[in-house]
C-alpha cells in the first residue's frame, strides 16, 4: 500500500510542479493568434502534435537528466539547489513582468493556414521551455527506482492532457476572464513557481546538512 501511495504522490507532485510553469491559460492568447486562419481540424492537429512533443521533450530530459548527473558527478542536493534557483528566477520574472517566456501576439508572424507551429514555438518554448525542463530535472531527485520514473512520466502526460484541454477551449477562457484576469493568473502562477523553487533549495540544503559523509567530515575536522 505504501508503494501505491508513493506512486500516487509522485504523480500529483509532478502535476503540481509542472502546471505553474507550463501555465496553459497564459498561452491561450498567443495560441489563438498563431492559429488564426487555420481550420478547426488543423488547429486541433497542431495542438495535439505540440502536446505530444511536450511529453517527448520532458520525458527525454527526465531520463537523460539522471545519466548526465551520473556522468558529471552532480549530487542530488546540488541538482535541487540549481533547479530551485532557476525555477525561482523564472517565477520572479513572471511576478515582476521582467521576463516574458511567451511570444507576444504581435510576434506570431503570418497566419497562413499551412503554418506549422506545433514544435516551435508552441511545444518549445511555450509548453516545455527552460522552466519545465528545470522542474523535470529537479523531479529526478525524487526518483529512486524505475517505478518512480513511470509515475513522473504519467504526471507529465497528465499535464500535457490538461494543456490540450485548456488550449482547445482557449477562446472561451480568454473571453471569460479577460486580459486583466490573464495577468492576475500569471502573477499567481509566478508566486507558486517561486515557492516551488525555494522549496527545492531548502530540500537541497537539508540534503547537504544531513549527508552522513559531510557530517563525518565535520566531526573529523573538529577532532577531539
Amino acid at each position: 500500500m505504501s508503494t501505491i501511495a508513493h506512486f500516487g504522490e509522485l504523480v500529483v507532485a509532478t502535476i503540481l510542479a509542472l502546471l505553474p510553469v507550463t501555465n496553459p491559460p497564459a498561452s491561450a492568447p498567443a495560441f489563438l493568434a498563431m492559429t488564426e486562419g487555420m481550420t478547426p481540424e488543423r488547429r486541433l492537429g497542431q495542438l495535439r502534435a505540440a502536446c505530444s512533443f511536450m511529453v517527448i521533450i520532458l520525458v527525454t530530459f527526465l531520463v537523460g537528466g539522471s545519466l548526465i548527473m551520473r556522468f558529471f558527478g552532480i549530487s542530488i542536493p546540488g541538482l535541487r539547489i540549481a533547479g530551485g534557483l532557476m525555477v525561482a528566477g523564472i517565477g520572479s520574472g513572471m511576478l515582476t513582468n521582467a521576463a516574458d517566456r511567451r511570444p507576444s501576439e504581435g510576434d506570431s508572424g503570418s497566419h497562413e493556414s499551412d503554418r506549422d507551429i506545433a514544435f516551435s514555438p508552441l511545444a518549445m518554448p511555450m509548453l516545455s521551455g527552460p522552466g519545465s525542463i528545470a522542474v523535470t530535472l529537479g523531479l529526478t531527485s525524487l526518483a529512486k527506482m524505475w517505478l518512480d520514473y513511470v509515475a513522473i512520466s504519467i504526471g507529465i502526460v497528465a499535464v500535457a492532457l490538461i494543456a490540450y484541454a485548456t488550449l482547445r477551449g482557449a477562446g472561451a477562457i480568454v473571453a471569460f476572464i479577460g486580459q486583466t484576469g490573464m495577468n492576475a493568473l500569471t502573477k499567481v502562477m509566478g508566486f507558486l513557481l517561486v515557492c516551488i523553487g525555494i522549496q527545492f533549495i531548502v530540500n537541497g540544503v537539508l540534503g547537504i546538512a544531513t549527508d552522513p559523509v559531510i557530517i563525518r567530515s565535520i566531526r573529523d575536522a573538529a577532532g577531539p
